[in-house]
């Protein structure tokens, strides 16, 4: 019988294992809202008490060891400590919950009304760009050695157990938190019009991200079968920033962070997290030597499965895509699940290369019977 870790890892390389390998909650991009995740405990007769946080941003549940089990999940997150795992300490004046993390950023969340947090402070916003105001902006430490804490131990627990092993980022990606620290309108014309700056925004950035992998791998790199990070360079439609300006500033500066990480622990796949259309850049992403992508936004523009696995299945996995999670898995019927599954699997399955999981994270909104017909249709149909 193959174990969990043997069936992704020979998927990663390529081949057709027993089934298609599956993930839920390894990262904070393939994971459950709370909502979503006590509505199907308790549709499947599992105890729903107190959920715990994976993701207290985006209020992803941590799923628990015996829905993991019973679904067949192959796959066991690491999660170091960040802004978005640490402990909350926040203030409520009575209506909302503020959230102010390592970054500087502060979050809100409505108590009554939402159901995660929203970015409200950017702390670099106003005025323009400069030197000095990035060096005197309180940045984080990458390599904080309380961010790995017991981390050992829960890998060396995962591969005994025969799970693939996952380790995410310690943030968003170079462009993300470029956005996030300055706003988006600011730093994308910060881009075009204080390039010098901006460029030195993104290399400060790196650097807590480089600070954080050096740490990491040094204390579980040899457990790690994963990195995941990420950076949303796509839309519905095109791209946040045009290719030339992806291969210009971005690329040579992933390719940095990629080639660190590899050397460090060369055995691990890197998993990149881009959302939208980002077909024009998958070239890209292979030539710096990404090996899997998600969440596979098959409906943006040029991201058809089928042309994606024709095109790039040799040079990429994709791990994502099992299911629409914009239109049929929250408001289609179970019929509608079962069907969109399946068409993902003819697609995507053959020769392997394909870990199933819904394109991003499962939502509040989503019904548990859409849910459960989503992973009995890869439970029947996602065996080779």
């Amino acid at each position: 019988m193959i174990r969990a870790r043997e069936r992704l890892l020979l998927s990663l390389r390529h081949r057709e294992p027993d089934r298609v390998p599956l993930d839920l909650g390894s990262t904070q991009v393939t994971g459950i809202s709370v909502p979503a995740y006590i509505s199907f405990r308790r549709w499947l007769g599992m105890p729903s008490g107190r959920v715990s946080i994976s993701d207290g941003i985006q209020q992803l549940a941590a799923p628990d060891e015996d829905l993991l089990c019973r679904l067949g999940v192959d796959t066991r997150g690491l999660w170091a400590r960040t802004s978005h795992s640490w402990p909350f300490r926040d203030t409520d004046d009575g209506r909302y919950l503020s959230h102010r993390d390592e970054w500087g950023l502060t979050y809100q969340r409505d108590k009554e009304a939402s159901l995660w947090y929203d970015l409200v402070v950017h702390p670099l916003a106003g005025g323009d760009l400069s030197s000095d105001l990035i060096a005197s902006h309180n940045w984080p430490f990458g390599g904080d050695p309380s961010r790995f804490r017991n981390l050992r131990e829960k890998a060396t627990a995962f591969r005994k157990a025969g799970y693939a092993v996952v380790m995410k980022s310690v943030c968003a990606g170079l462009l993300e938190m470029a956005i996030r620290l300055r706003g988006m309108e600011a730093f994308l014309t910060d881009l075009l019009l204080n390039r010098k700056e901006a460029e030195a925004l993104i290399d400060r950035i790196l650097q807590v991200k480089i600070e954080f992998w050096e740490r990491g791998l040094s204390e579980v790199g040899d457990l790690v079968d994963i990195i995941a990070e990420g950076d949303d360079y796509g839309t519905q439609q095109s791209q946040l920033v045009s290719p030339a300006m992806f291969k210009d500033i971005f690329k040579p500066r992933q390719a940095e962070l990629i080639d660190f990480v590899k050397k460090r622990a060369p055995h691990a796949y890197f998993f990149f997290h881009s959302c939208g259309n980002v077909r024009p850049l998958l070239p890209d992403f292979i030539e710096i030597g990404i090996d899997i992508v998600n969440p596979v936004q098959t409906s943006a523009p040029g991201m058809a499965a089928s042309q994606l696995k024709q095109d790039f299945g040799t040079d990429l996995v994709f791990w994502g895509g099992g299911v629409d999670t914009q239109e049929i898995l929250p408001r289609g019927n179970p019929e509608q699940v079962r069907d969109d599954v399946r068409r993902r699997l003819d697609i995507l399955a053959p020769g392997g290369g394909f870990v199933f999981c819904t394109i991003h994270n499962i939502q509040a909104d989503v019904p548990p019977e859409n849910i459960i017909a989503m992973y009995e249709t890869l439970e029947e149909f996602g065996r080779y």
